[in-house]
């Protein structure tokens, strides 16, 4: 009986440390097929910003992005026939900073068509908004030894 109890006690203490329920919700909604509709800098002028050391903000506006995740991947096609069009895959984690506050980070790594990594590098952005229609991501770089927030704001295509 005294071993039935101690089973039952480590089981729910490992069930309990699982996957944060913010994260679990985040997930459901975030999975399914969504569009990248613009992108928006929180300081005026003209800027030469590369996302995801990819292509440009201009050429990634009306991208097509796709979230799987029951495996934490997806894909995201170019659609301006002006740019290297095509589609890049990657690999996602949505993270839970402050239960408290629900803010959480997305952490995006680019990928191959077999999920490796060529460079092993990643991004890590803000996940500031997330609804059923709508979502919102923000990155935070360096311009001239100062922050620079970088927005992008999605809308959802279907599931």
């Amino acid at each position: 009986m005294k071993k039935l109890l101690i089973l039952a006690v480590i089981a729910t203490t490992i069930f309990a440390c699982g996957t944060p329920k913010t994260v679990q919700e985040s997930r459901k909604v975030i999975k399914g097929y969504w569009s990248l509709d613009n992108i928006s800098y929180d300081s005026s002028g003209t800027f030469n910003v590369t996302l995801f050391n990819d292509t440009s903000v201009e050429c990634m506006e009306g991208s097509s992005w796709r979230f799987i995740p029951n495996n934490n991947t997806g894909n995201y096609t170019i659609n301006n026939s002006n740019c290297p069009t095509g589609e890049r895959n990657f690999i996602f984690t949505i993270q839970e900073i402050d239960p408290a506050s629900g803010l959480y980070d997305f952490l995006l790594k680019p990928t191959n068509a077999k999920g490796k990594s060529e460079t092993n590098a990643g991004y890590r952005l803000r996940l500031a908004q997330l609804g059923e229609s709508s979502m919102r991501w923000e990155q935070t770089v360096s311009l001239d030894g100062k922050p620079f927030k970088i927005n992008m704001n999605f809308s959802k295509i279907q599931e």
